[in-house]
């Protein structure tokens, strides 16, 4: 049995054009409060929009997927009391029971390349969490299953970063540094961590992604892009943050989908809202940065 998908009009004509970004929507559910939820999503697709792209936030209303949510869904979204997280292991459970969804990286992927979307813009994807090598964020397998450009600023930084970039290198996924020889931190530039190949302008990446792809390889290629310097925290101070929030997590018996949400939390208490100031910044960056690939792939 094929599910069918519900594909925004607007997306749909741009799908034979290669210039559509496709965004997720747990930011929008999961990220941030009301409204700041759904300011950033509109930001996001203005700033691909002013770049020369079509945005397509992808997110589930009443069990139907939907590629290309329109302002009155990304509302209904931003607004709804209960909404599911959905992974690659939620789809079959909200489409039966008919949920309301926000679609995490591996959700995204998945909905965006049946569509046949190329280029996919997030903040951070998941990883391998710190303390256990068991608790993988299913992005990583998800990565190594689907051909798109993923473009992110690393992995989110309360994840063990090294175990991650292992991870990533095991499920043969290359990570290229857009303008950068480091694997950015997500709030900070740098992680003392490196990458696959350095590239400096979309065109090189489309170039790889090609090549990869054309020798039936099905897996991402992870673009990691510094968040922007003005707004970048010192990895240190982030790093001293994070342990203290990790604590407080363990203290209070935070675990599983809660965690992530609970640890971005605590980030921006601690910082007195530095956290979500680079967050909201870096999200924008990648959405640029997305939308030059897109063009790049769109004029191949």
């Amino acid at each position: 049995m094929q599910i069918p998908i519900k594909i925004n009009p607007i997306v749909q004509q741009h799908l034979t054009k290669n210039d559509i970004v496709a965004l997720e929507s747990t930011v929008i559910t999961h990220g941030l409060p009301f409204p700041q939820n759904e300011e950033i999503a509109y930001a996001l697709e203005d700033e691909v929009r002013n770049n020369g792209c079509q945005p397509a936030t992808v997110g589930m209303l009443d069990g139907e997927l939907i590629i290309g949510l329109d302002h009155q869904q990304v509302h209904q979204l931003a607004t709804a009391e209960k909404v599911r997280k959905v992974s690659q292991r939620d789809y079959g459970i909200s489409m039966a029971a008919g949920l309301h969804g926000g679609t995490t990286v591996a959700g995204t992927i998945i909905a965006s390349h049946r569509a046949g979307i190329k280029v996919f813009a997030t903040g951070g994807i998941g990883g391998v969490h710190r303390g256990s090598v068991f608790d993988v964020s299913a992005d990583l397998q998800v990565l190594s299953q689907y051909p798109m450009v993923v473009i992110c600023a690393g992995a989110k930084s309360i994840l063990d970063l090294p175990a991650t970039v292992e991870k990533l290198e095991t499920l043969g996924i290359p990570v290229l540094g857009y303008q950068t020889d480091e694997f950015p931190a997500f709030y900070s530039t740098s992680s003392g961590l490196s990458v696959d190949w350095k590239v400096d302008c979309a065109e090189e990446v489309v170039d790889i992604a090609k090549h990869q792809w054309g020798l039936g390889i099905q897996s991402a290629i992870l673009v990691v892009v510094p968040p922007p310097a003005e707004t970048a925290l010192p990895f240190e101070e982030v790093e001293n943050y994070i342990q203290e929030a990790v604590r407080e997590a363990q203290r209070q018996h935070i675990h599983g989908a809660m965690l992530t949400p609970f640890l971005l939390a605590k980030m921006n208490e601690l910082t007195s809202g530095k956290s979500l100031n680079t967050n909201l910044d870096l999200l924008k960056n990648n959405a640029r940065v997305a939308a030059l690939i897109a063009s790049a792939f769109a004029a191949k």
